[in-house]
């Protein structure tokens, strides 16, 4: 039977290389948007390459709309992810001193929270099923932080430390939960960046370029498989050696 993964952000950038990655590997993929244009646009690109796959909505800042989700992928699949990828995340940037609160909420809610509600739902599951992953993608900035994303950091960083814990908790029933902390990767964000600012980026980055999207698809894949089954409560860092961890 086809493993069933469920990669959330599946829209554009890392969220729908990882699920195009999976779906070349035989995997069954459900990938969440944050709105229904978005996917049912991802649908129509799911169709394109191959049969059995789903676009969802989901809003990870609601609970709701969580549950909804995975209401879905059960009603579709009669089963819940035997692997899981919290990509999802948004951003709300602004020096700490001037951040307003609901800009902290946002990413906190949508960034931490939203991924513990997830993957609660999710691992239960698993556990019955003795048999899941959750791969959690995290940012170097969790680690070395960055001026102006005092709430991004703290997500980020917070997300290890549950997933740390989460892994303790799980590992008996054959579950294992990781995280990959992505460096610079070229993206519609980083896109957005000007010339100056990019190679500002690119001058911390003994590999001398950025990163691309492919780069942390594969490394999602392998914590997925059966090479990985011994990887437990790791961070792997995908940065090109910006910071060393």
């Amino acid at each position: 039977m086809e493993k069933l993964a469920f990669i959330t952000g599946a829209s554009r950038g890392i969220g729908l290389s990882i699920a195009e990655q999976f779906i070349k590997a035989g995997y069954q993929v459900v990938g969440s948007a944050t709105s229904q244009e978005g996917a049912d646009r991802l649908q129509a690109h799911f169709d394109q390459l191959g049969e059995g796959h789903l676009g969802v909505c989901m809003n990870q800042a609601e609970s709701d709309s969580i549950q909804a989700a995975v209401d879905a992928i059960k009603a579709q699949y009669d089963k819940l992810p035997d692997v899981l990828v919290n990509n999802a995340g948004i951003t709300r940037d602004g020096l700490m001193m001037r951040m307003k609160a609901s800009d902290w909420n946002d990413v906190i809610n949508t960034n931490l929270t939203g991924v513990f509600t997830l993957t609660q739902l999710c691992v239960k599951a698993m556990m019955k099923a003795r048999f899941g992953r959750v791969i959690q993608i995290g940012s170097v900035v969790g680690r070395m932080g960055n001026p102006g994303q005092a709430n991004y950091c703290a997500a980020k960083a917070g997300i290890e430390g549950f997933s740390r814990s989460l892994a303790k908790e799980v590992a008996s029933r054959g579950i294992t939960v990781n995280t990959i902390a992505p460096g610079f990767i070229q993206t519609d964000m980083t896109a957005k960046l000007s010339e100056d600012q990019q190679k500002a980026m690119l001058a911390q980055v003994p590999a001398g370029r950025m990163g691309h999207p492919e780069d942390i698809a594969h490394a999602a894949l392998f914590l997925a498989g059966e090479q990985a089954a011994y990887i437990n409560g790791a961070t792997l860092p995908v940065n090109g050696g910006l910071y060393l961890f």
